[in-house]
């Protein structure tokens, strides 16, 4: 993988990112991941930002491997959470829900790498007039914030490729070593991993959350609150009152007054399954265990190259085109 971009770019060992997810990626997190060669990002979109400088800190003390932070660029601390990242020397920064164009010359200022992340090729290219190092391309199957316009990363990825010769990294529906590979022959250069994460021993997510996830069948997670700001949720009582409200015809002030303040917090950190918000990717259908970032880093690896190997070597993928 040594002459792959997005390893050279971050400075790491495999192509493979771990969502900065609001409630889930704290330290432990992100540096398990980095420890393992991946990039591991803590995700400063529920942190206060004293709470974030602690999380910095510690994760520095946890792994000498590069590391990240994500950052989402509408939540009202931007400022605070942009100038703890510069003075606590963090050299990579992963920006996502608005637009780079306002940050990106500063964090590069200050030599620090701005991958951002998309949900259209409009956007990625977007991007690339900001100057972002490397841009993101999300399917709408992912889970936490999502695209309005609900393109499959299936759709997404070839026709991002198309529009920017910036180093790509896939995300959504993205949980094992064949789907990296299949994002991979899309045109992406590396894969950025959210919900396989979220549900790891080092998560900060509640067992509660991760155990109902783990129990979650396929289609039971929903693309909701596309007026405000699009979650892909797992149904629950709240679920239900969005899917009322929305059927309804609520219009956005109500739905914020449903959604009001600390749902993901109450639904993924604390583990209230019934009132809270429950954000997961449609791959939650796949994951039936619990696993430490270390194997399942390797299940992931150790897949990818089988696969791989396997569509070298077998007669079923070779066809004359004569």
């Amino acid at each position: 993988m040594s002459e792959n971009r997005i390893c050279k770019l971050f400075g790491i060992r495999y192509p493979v990112i771990q969502g900065g997810m609001v409630w889930c990626s704290g330290w432990r997190l992100a540096s398990a991941v980095s420890n393992c060669g991946g990039l591991g990002l803590i995700g400063a979109g529920s942190m206060h930002p004293e709470v974030l400088e602690e999380h910095i800190r510690k994760t520095k003390l946890a792994t000498n491997k590069p590391f990240g932070v994500n950052v989402p660029l509408l939540y009202p601390d931007i400022d605070s959470l942009i100038d703890i990242i510069i003075r606590k020397n963090v050299k990579i920064v992963f920006t996502s829900a608005g637009s780079p164009k306002k940050w990106t010359s500063l964090l590069h200022d200050h030599g620090i790498i701005v991958a951002h992340v998309v949900s259209s090729a409009a956007f990625a290219a977007k991007c690339e007039s900001a100057g972002v190092d490397a841009i993101v391309a999300e399917g709408f199957e992912a889970g936490g914030h999502n695209g309005r316009e609900e393109t499959t990363t299936l759709a997404l990825i070839p026709r991002v490729r198309m529009e920017t010769s910036l180093p790509l990294m896939a995300a959504g529906g993205i949980a094992t070593g064949r789907a990296m590979l299949a994002t991979m022959v899309l045109g992406a250069e590396g894969v950025q991993i959210g919900s396989r994460f979220a549900i790891s021993k080092e998560s900060s997510a509640h067992d509660t959350f991760k155990k109902y996830v783990v129990n979650s069948k396929e289609g039971d997670t929903f693309l909701s609150l596309k007026d405000l700001a699009p979650a892909r949720l797992l149904r629950n009582k709240f679920f239900e009152a969005v899917r009322q409200a929305e059927t309804r015809g609520a219009t956005p002030e109500e739905l914020q007054s449903l959604l009001g303040k600390g749902r993901a917090k109450k639904g993924m950190f604390e583990g209230d399954l019934v009132e809270g918000e429950l954000e997961i990717g449609q791959v939650a259908s796949l994951i039936d265990q619990v696993l430490p970032v270390t194997e399942i880093m390797d299940n992931l690896l150790t897949e990818y190259n089988s696969a791989r190997t396997e569509l070298q070597n077998s007669s079923l993928y070779q066809f004359d085109t004569e």
